[in-house]
């Protein structure tokens, strides 16, 4: 199975317009995923919840939480992290941080738009969580399709091919 070298998932995640799914669990043990905007600075995976925000909450009570980071297009990248949320500033202390802030919206948008918009909602407190990205307790997995030249088996991982199937590995 195609993995991303350091590098390759370093660049990957600079990329402007990927989205991380965050997933943290809510109080009942019901999981919950949501899209959110984020930057890596450093070793930090930083993102933004707002402090309404279930995502806010669940953090609050657990901070485990499971992030997912790919592509609709060929090779299909993907980067899967695992690891515990730090709270870099709670909601309230924005100001602190706010030109991190800016940074991550300007990743998505215009920075024309970006500046209008954290300017209008820099009234509406976020939290600024991290996840160290080189802890020893954090897990990072990577994929990608197989390219031109690559075995077509590394679509899957070998224990998905069944022993006696068209594309096991025996």
């Amino acid at each position: 199975m195609p993995k991303l070298t350091d590098d390759e998932v370093r660049s990957f995640l600079d990329e402007r317009g990927h989205l991380a799914r965050i997933g943290t669990t809510d109080a009942d043990g019901m999981p919950r995923v949501l899209p959110l905007w984020f930057i890596v600075i450093g070793n930090e995976f930083l993102f933004t919840p707002r402090s309404p925000a279930v995502i806010w909450k669940n953090i609050e009570r657990d901070p485990r939480a499971g992030v997912s980071i790919d592509e609709d297009e060929t090779p299909w990248r993907k980067v899967m992290i695992q690891g515990d949320v730090i709270v870099k500033h709670a909601p309230g202390d924005d100001a602190a941080w706010r030109d991190i802030y800016r940074r991550i919206a300007k990743r998505y948008v215009a920075d024309e738009w970006a500046d209008g918009y954290v300017d209008g909602t820099d009234d509406q407190p976020r939290a600024l969580c991290a996840i160290d990205l080189s802890a020893a307790t954090t897990r990072i997995a990577t994929w990608r399709m197989p390219v031109s030249g690559e075995d077509p088996r590394g679509i899957w991982a070998k224990r998905y091919y069944l022993p006696g199937t068209k594309w096991s590995y025996e």
